[in-house]
C-alpha cells in the first residue's frame, strides 16, 4: 500500500468513526427526546398543562356619604373562613378604629341609614339561620358595629351571590362585604309600615319547630330561615320588640315535669338563635308545658305535633 492510499484510508476511518460517534452521543438523546415528547398519555398530558391560579379577592373596608362628610376606605377589612358567617379574630387594629368613627358619625347623624351587603359563594355551605350565607355575613357585620355604638335601627343587611369573589389558599375571604351610606327623606314612614307590616305576619305565621326524644340539633328549611331573619329584622327596627321562644310538650308524664320539659326545649331553640348572632338579651323564653295542645294527644301522630317550640314577637 503506498503512503497516499494509506493516509485516504485514515482519513476515510476518522470520518465513519466520527459519524458513529456523533450519531450516538448527539443524534441519539434528541431522537429519545423527541420521542417521548410526542408520544404521551392522556395522564401525562394533564401533568404538564400548568394551571394559573385564581387571584384572591380582597375588597377594602369603604365607607362613603355622597351627602356628608363621611369618606374612608381602610385596606383590611372584617374576613370569613369559606362557609362561615363567624368573623375571623382578631379584627385589625385599623378596621376597630374605623369602625368606632363610623358609629359615631351616625350617633351624630340619625337621618342616615347603613346597607350591608355580605358576599357569598354558591359553592358554600349555609349552616346558619338565615336563608342564606351572605345575609349571616352582613348579620355578623352589623352585630360588629352594634358592639361599637351603632343602632341597629339603622342598619339594614342583604345577602349578594358572588361567585368571582375567591377565598386565599387558606380558605379566607378577605372582606366580602359592601357599604352603602343611605339619607332618610324627612316626613317618609315607609318604614314604619313596612315594620306594622311585617310584625303582623310573623304573628300570624310563627315559626314552629318539632321536637323529638332526646333531639340535640336544629335544622331549619328554607323558608324556616325566612322567618328567622325576618324577625332578626323587626326585632332591630321596632323599639322594645323582642323574639319570644314558647316550648311546648304532649300529655306524658306529670304537668310540672313537662313545664320544666317544654322550658328546657324553649332554652335549646334560644341557644341555638344565640350561637347564630342573636342577642340574648333580645330572646325571651317561656314554657306552657302541655297546657296548649294542638293536636290530639291520644295518638302519636297528635303526641308528635304537640312536642314542639314556637318562635315569635311581642
Amino acid at each position: 500500500m503506498s503512503k497516499k492510499t494509506g493516509y485516504l484510508l485514515g482519513i476515510l476511518i476518522t470520518i465513519i468513526l466520527g459519524t458513529i460517534l456523533y450519531w450516538f452521543f448527539c443524534c441519539k438523546p434528541c431522537l429519545e427526546t423527541q420521542s417521548n415528547t410526542l408520544v404521551t398519555t392522556p395522564e401525562a398530558e394533564d401533568t404538564q398543562v400548568d394551571t394559573i391560579p385564581t387571584p384572591v379577592t380582597i375588597k377594602t373596608f369603604k365607607i362613603m356619604d355622597a351627602d356628608g362628610d363621611l369618606d374612608f376606605n381602610i385596606y383590611e377589612n372584617l374576613n370569613f373562613k369559606t362557609s362561615s358567617a363567624s368573623i375571623l379574630t382578631p379584627v385589625s387594629a385599623a378596621v376597630d378604629s374605623s369602625a368606632t368613627i363610623l358609629a359615631n358619625y351616625y350617633l351624630d347623624n340619625p337621618s342616615k341609614l347603613l346597607d350591608i351587603y355580605g358576599h357569598y359563594r354558591s359553592d358554600e355551605s349555609n349552616n346558619s339561620v338565615f336563608p342564606t350565607l351572605g345575609l349571616a355575613r352582613a348579620n355578623s357585620a352589623k352585630n360588629y358595629l352594634v358592639s361599637k355604638g351603632m343602632l341597629s335601627k339603622t342598619i339594614n343587611t342583604y345577602g349578594r351571590l358572588d361567585d368571582n369573589f375567591n377565598p386565599d389558599l387558606e380558605g379566607v375571604l378577605h372582606g366580602p362585604l359592601s357599604y352603602v351610606v343611605n339619607t332618610l327623606v324627612e316626613g317618609d314612614t315607609s318604614g314604619e309600615a313596612e315594620m306594622k307590616q311585617l310584625g303582623s305576619t310573623i304573628k300570624a305565621n310563627p315559626l314552629v319547630l318539632y321536637f323529638d326524644t332526646a333531639q340535640a340539633s336544629i335544622n331549619l328549611t328554607d323558608s324556616q330561615r325566612e322567618k328567622v331573619a325576618n324577625m332578626i329584622r323587626y326585632i332591630d327596627h321596632v323599639e322594645g320588640a323582642s323574639i319570644t321562644v314558647i316550648g311546648h310538650t304532649d300529655n306524658t308524664g306529670s304537668r310540672i315535669t313537662n313545664t320544666r320539659l317544654g322550658l328546657n326545649r324553649a332554652n335549646f331553640a334560644k341557644n341555638y338563635l344565640v350561637q347564630n348572632g342573636i342577642s340574648a338579651d333580645q330572646i325571651i323564653t317561656t314554657s306552657k308545658g302541655p297546657d296548649q295542645p294542638i293536636a290530639d294527644n291520644s295518638t302519636e301522630a297528635g303526641k308528635a305535633k304537640n312536642r314542639r317550640v314556637v318562635v315569635t314577637i311581642n
